[in-house]
């Protein structure tokens, strides 16, 4: 196995430099640092453009929590820095020197990612669109099943709590470039009940709406839409008196008190918002408006 270069990206500098300090000490692993979304966006592609292409990246969930702050400019580090491995003590009998950080083509690449746009979530599916090839593990602060699930769905091989040791994390990244995936035996397990959850919520929704009618069916798609009781009236071409009692009866059978609730049950059974009237187009033979005025018109 060739070099694991690491490109790290966190809004917390402490964080990120201890971290690329501790993993530049790994003889196979070469760091970079970059201290936004933007600048470890730019940094994975100099890096690729230069047939040199990160294999892993290490993305802070919470990127936002920072960057997302009225008038707050993130902050910016040198991009893609190449940090050296630590001066270490030599063995008895031999001369202290420099670890050889000499690099050659055949490379593999970690990057650990923070703040810019979004959260480290979407950082994570933005970079994996651009990069396919790349492996994407979430550093968070506490296990999260629900947005490891969100994680997960957007691409990522593993989710490591901060609180980690290094050796953990150093696993991690070795077997993600295995193919593995990564979760925590507990984060697993909580993942593993939120999907059960999604899919037995999303089953109950299906036999909920199953009850209504047709016309009860086309209301609620209509209200999925975004329509009001006229517009919905005007659509289906019914009075909103009978609109009404339509709505009234689709809350009951879905078992909810409000549209917007009844809107959230029809999204997990798969309901479609429905689609708007096609707009009329005059004529070809009809005359308009500008037309139909002759010279001495007026």
């Amino acid at each position: 196995m060739g070099r694991i270069r690491v490109l790290v990206v966190d809004d917390h500098r402490i964080f990120a430099e201890a971290l690329a300090t501790a993993l530049a000490a790994e003889p196979e692993i070469e760091v970079g640092a970059a201290g936004s979304a933007v600048a470890a966006e730019r940094a994975l592609e100099r890096a690729a453009a230069e047939g040199r292409p990160y294999d892993v990246a290490l993305i802070d969930a919470d990127l936002s929590a920072a960057a997302g702050r009225p008038g707050q400019r993130p902050r910016t580090a040198p991009p893609a820095a190449v940090l050296p491995p630590p001066r270490r003590e030599a063995p008895p009998g031999r001369p202290q020197g420099h670890v050889h950080t000499h690099t050659h083509t055949h490379t593999h690449s970690l990057a650990v990612a923070a703040p810019g746009s979004g959260d480290g979530i979407a950082l994570l599916a933005r970079v994996l669109r651009s990069h396919p090839a790349l492996r994407a593990v979430v550093l968070a602060g506490s296990d999260d099943p629900r947005r490891a699930v969100r994680a997960l769905q957007a691409g990522a091989v593993g989710w490591v709590a901060k609180e980690s040791s290094l050796a953990r994390l150093l696993a991690v990244v070795r077997g993600v470039l295995r193919d593995e995936t990564h979760l925590s035996p507990a984060l697993l397990t909580g993942v593993v009940r939120e999907l059960t959850s999604a899919r037995r919520d999303r089953t109950e929704s299906e036999r909920l709406v199953g009850t209504l009618t047709p016309r009860e069916e086309e209301v609620l798609r209509c209200m999925v839409a975004g329509l009001g009781r006229q517009a919905v009236a005007e659509r289906l071409y019914l009075s909103p008196h009978t609109v009404r009692t339509h709505m009234q009866n689709v809350l009951g059978k879905l078992g909810v008190h409000s549209t917007l609730a009844a809107v959230a049950v029809a999204r997990r059974a798969g309901i479609t918002p429905s689609e708007p009237l096609p707009q009329s187009v005059p004529s070809a033979s009809a005359p308009t408006v500008a037309s139909s005025a002759g010279p001495g018109a007026g």
